[in-house]
């Protein structure tokens, strides 16, 4: 709770010291330096070891930055987070700096998978049902999981819609095994 809070001021704090014309490139950015702070260990650990000076740190941090075409505000922002040692919130304040720029678009993010590779069309009109329900635009990633079998999963924010065969069969585990 308290690293949602904080993450939550340092986007906001980021959102406000940029132009609009550079806040996609900023999302994108820390949205690579969010994943790749979650995905490598190696990285999380020079980032966080107190071995390594704070220079060295945010030389590292300025690096993957700069090869995600990061702006010169968010490269400044990672020093102050370097220097407040919050750089363990990095992808905590990516959501966070994604969410706001949503909302400040009037989007909607809705992550959609399924067993297999929806068509065009289909993709289509799952866009269009969406945008009807919600009243607003919205921005649709679709990617296949073999796992589902079958159905839909369609992930908004944190509400989540699972019609998939798997979703429904771990439903009919926890209904069974419940008593």
């Amino acid at each position: 709770m308290i690293k949602t809070a904080v993450a939550r001021r340092y986007a906001k704090a980021l959102f406000e010291l940029l132009d609009t014309p550079s806040i996609e490139s900023a999302r994108v950015a820390l949205n690579g330096l969010g994943e790749a702070f979650a995905q490598s260990a190696a990285l999380r650990h020079a980032v966080a070891s107190p071995v390594f000076p704070e220079a060295t740190k945010l030389g590292v941090l300025i690096e993957v930055a700069t090869r995600l075409g990061c702006p010169a505000v968010v490269k400044r922002f990672l020093d102050q987070l370097v220097k407040k040692n919050r750089v363990s919130f990095l992808p905590d304040i990516a959501e966070a700096f994604a969410k706001l720029v949503d909302e400040s678009k009037g989007t909607q993010q809705v992550l959609v998978s399924s067993a297999t590779a929806l068509p065009a069309i289909e993709q289509d009109r799952i866009t269009t049902r969406l945008r009807d329900v919600l009243k607003r635009d919205v921005d649709v990633t679709f990617h296949t999981e073999p796992e589902h079998v079958a159905g839909l999963h369609i992930r908004l924010g944190s509400t989540v819609v699972d019609s998939t065969v798997r979703g429904r069969l771990s439903a009919m585990q926890r209904v069974l095994t419940k008593e």
